[in-house]
């Protein structure tokens, strides 16, 4: 199981990375742009699921790079990754934390950074990761 923690681990040992609030949430910017955020139900959503139950525990709301991203990490099927009428047609996913594994949180969230982190920044990362591997 994940927690708040573990996304503050993540996205902090990311380049740049600031963490700050937004709406009166906890989120992670980075250039200026959050890319991961708390993102708990509000009455609204809560009635938008209708007879379903909403996903319980802490949520992350989770930036994509397009819509076509969205669409191909929900199709994926990944345990805890889910959408909410909120957010459609908007470039982000949420994540059920209690669900996640750390493993895919960890790629969820530096996939959302490297969809907002400045180009050049975002390619010597990419770059300093391609040599660590070798």
């Amino acid at each position: 199981m994940a927690t708040f923690e573990d996304v503050a681990k993540i996205a902090s040992a990311l380049p740049e990375v600031v963490e700050g609030e937004r709406h009166g949430h906890l989120t992670w910017f980075v250039g200026k742009k959050g890319f991961v955020w708390e993102r708990p139900f509000s009455k609204a959503d809560v009635r938008r699921f209708g007879d379903e139950t909403p996903p319980d525990g802490q949520i992350l709301a989770v930036r994509t790079a397009d819509m076509v991203e969205k669409e191909a990490v929900l199709a994926a099927g990944t345990r805890g990754f889910f959408d909410m009428a909120h957010f459609q047609g908007y470039p982000a996913f949420l994540i059920q934390l209690n669900k996640v594994t750390k493993r895919a949180l960890g790629e969820a969230i530096e996939d959302a950074w490297l969809a907002c982190a400045p180009a050049a920044l975002a390619e010597q990362h990419m770059s300093h990761k391609r040599e660590r591997r070798r």
